[in-house]
């Protein structure tokens, strides 16, 4: 039976509609996995003080392959695509500090599993405090329960109280360039 995944993606460097692209091609090329439906794309003011818009969006997955396995394969799509994540992660009471990124992939929710070891954890920690998750997994899942919170994820949208900037992207967005050009002409 397979196990019901969402994804999350994230661009704010380079071409952000080709990265956004490739990793969705990336992601429906995993074996024993097909993408069911993919969110509207939002476009979202980064946090911190890094600068570029980010593309983001969510992918809702069926998949055979084991938690850990999937996370994994989301980390080496990101290295493939030219990712380059830190190594030592220092634990200290100072802010994480935010990246600009050619792709981000975070696996939000497997199933209704709670996972909690040094590499991997879901739900992700902090998607109940992002808009730029919670807006496009509202559209796919409404009423999904958080297994930890024990709310939905309309819920958790409607009571966030992030001052953050989130706003749905043109469709024609993911569409590749040169197809752009033409319908604009």
């Amino acid at each position: 039976m397979p196990h019901r995944a969402f994804i999350g993606l994230g661009t704010n460097l380079g071409d952000r509609p080709a990265n956004y692209r490739q990793a969705i091609q990336r992601i429906r090329q995993l074996p024993e996995t097909r993408i069911v439906r993919h969110s509207s794309i939002y476009e979202t003011e980064p946090v911190g003080d890094i600068e570029g818009v980010f593309l983001n969006g969510v992918v809702e997955l069926d998949t055979e392959i084991p938690v850990e396995v999937l996370m994994r394969r989301l980390l080496a799509i990101e290295r493939a695509m030219g990712r380059k994540r830190s190594t030592k992660r220092k634990r200290s009471a100072a802010p994480r500090r935010y990246r600009a990124r050619i792709i981000d992939l975070d696996l939000l929710f497997y199933d209704k599993e709670i996972v909690h070891t040094p590499p991997l954890t879901v739900p992700h920690p902090r998607l109940h405090e992002r808009r730029f998750v919670l807006a496009p997994m509202a559209e796919l899942a409404p009423a999904l329960i958080h297994p930890e919170l024990n709310v939905s994820i309309s819920e958790l949208l409607a009571g966030l109280k992030s001052p953050q900037r989130v706003t749905l992207a043109r469709a024609d967005l993911l569409r590749p360039a040169s197809t752009r050009e033409v319908l604009t002409r």
